[in-house]
């Protein structure tokens, strides 16, 4: 049976969990990095995954910026490869 929403059809962070996505930017930018492009305390100040999860999960407007960066890098380097 299919009864997913039609909407997570074309959703590309459908099945990504927010540790991934924060784990992935990590990797590509390191702490310090992140913190500067998105300056949120939990990136800047004692940075560490489980910190950035407990703010990010309360925290709507923070967890957007975070996923719209996530997105933007994951096209750049879809770009990078063609």
């Amino acid at each position: 049976m299919s009864d997913q929403p039609t909407s997570q059809k074309n959703n590309p962070l459908h099945g990504l969990t927010l540790e991934a996505i924060v784990t992935a930017l990590v990797a590509h930018y390191g702490w310090e990095a992140l913190g500067q492009q998105i300056n949120i305390r939990c990136f800047t100040d004692n940075p560490s995954i489980k910190s950035s999860l407990k703010f990010l999960r309360k925290t709507p407007w923070a967890r957007e910026k975070v996923e719209s960066l996530y997105l933007y890098v994951q096209r750049k380097q879809a770009k990078e490869k063609e």
